[in-house]
């Protein structure tokens, strides 16, 4: 029988595209897989990880089973060694056309970019880019409304299906989409890295991961690009989400933005963290986007977060909320940044950021 996209009841399971490169799995697989556990709890569905390479290590494919993943499908091909378009889309397409999944989530990574829109297309579903939210149940999506908008939820009609609703920043960040699929399966989303969090590994739920050799049809013919050669090269960019401190500024360093980011960077260092920054930096070329905080950059949890002339647009809240600790510096003692502070200062970052450096150091220094 041919695949059908439209027969929407033929269609179960929550799927995670788990990104390796050189054998070694990408964190945002683990991240997916444990925010695909709930959506797959809350539709009472497997979830399962896709895992695409050559000479697959099964010790790393059954520890995906320990964030979550009840099966782990192996695709296994001297062909998938490197990464292609051709090689990686018929293969997933191949996949999905005869298991049939309901959901399919994929890492917004360079390689994830390319290939979900290529497999969406392949399969005529649809697929929504750069998702920050994900949800299945309306309670849990009013839940989520209540505290990230201005809709006046409980006097506002859903629909009670278990549709996946997929929320993005829209319009530069300004607004927040939310798009369902409701026709067509599988139901696609892309998902940016360091917007889920990753679960505590369970060695119990690792023992018990199905693995699933697949049985790969593929040929050069397939391919219609040769790989003649890969060739990397060193670019010294922050992790922001890798890091246990951020000193994010933002417009109130704009009357002296060199001494600004000294400060910065004189404070990130004595915490041994990174410097990160607001979208209005960043539009200011004053810092790279590896930089950037906030629905348009990247969603940090770091254990400190320390906001230097930073107001708190809803943009930048969303980034960074959900910080261990957040320090924040501003004039404005009505800033909305101080709503989401554990402790703040109201003063000019500019006395108040050296000051902070100083007596960190000092305190240090006592310690050592």
């Amino acid at each position: 029988m041919a695949f059908n996209s439209k027969d929407t009841a033929a269609f179960k399971g929550v799927w995670v595209f788990c990104e390796q490169r050189d054998g070694v799995i990408l964190g945002t697989g683990y991240q997916l897989l444990s925010e695909g556990r709930k959506l797959a709890d809350d539709l009472g569905a497997e979830l399962c990880g896709v895992l695409l390479g050559s000479g697959v290590n099964e010790e790393f494919a059954k520890a995906l089973g320990g964030y979550g993943a009840d099966k782990v499908y192996i695709c296994d091909h001297p062909l998938l060694k490197d990464y292609t378009t051709d090689a990686y889309t018929k293969v997933l397409c191949d996949l999905v056309e005869e298991k049939k999944p309901e959901v399919f989530l994929v890492g917004a990574s360079n390689i994830g970019r390319d290939l979900a829109p290529r497999v969406a297309a392949r399969l005529q579903t649809g697929l929504t880019a750069d998702c920050t939210h994900l949800d299945v149940d309306v309670e849990k999506y009013k839940a989520f409304l209540k505290t990230t908008s201005t809709i006046d939820v409980d006097n506002t009609k859903f629909e009670n299906a278990t549709n996946l609703k997929m929320t993005r920043p829209a319009f530069g960040g300004h607004l927040m989409a939310t798009i369902v699929c409701p026709e067509y399966r599988p139901q696609m989303a892309t998902v940016r890295p360091g917007v889920m969090q990753t679960q505590p590994f369970n060695d119990a739920t690792a023992a018990k991961t199905v693995l699933e050799k697949v049985n790969v049809q593929l040929s050069e013919d397939d391919i219609h690009v040769n790989l003649v050669e890969i060739q990397k090269s060193a670019k010294k960019m922050v992790d922001l989400i890798g890091a246990d401190v951020v000193v994010a500024v933002g417009r109130g360093i704009s009357s002296n933005p060199t001494r600004g980011l000294e400060i910065a960077e004189e404070l990130a260092n004595v915490l041994g963290g990174v410097v990160g920054a607001s979208r209005a930096i960043v539009d200011a070329g004053l810092l790279g986007m590896d930089h950037q905080v906030g629905q348009t950059g990247k969603t940090v949890h770091p254990k400190i977060y320390v906001a230097l002339g930073i107001s708190g647009a809803i943009q930048h809240l969303s980034g960074m909320q959900d910080s261990e600790c957040i320090i924040a510096v501003n004039k404005n003692g009505s800033a909305p940044i101080f709503d989401v502070a554990t402790y703040g200062i109201t003063g000019d970052l500019f006395k108040v950021g050296p000051m902070l450096t100083e007596a960190i150091a000092k305190y240090k220094s006592s310690k050592n």
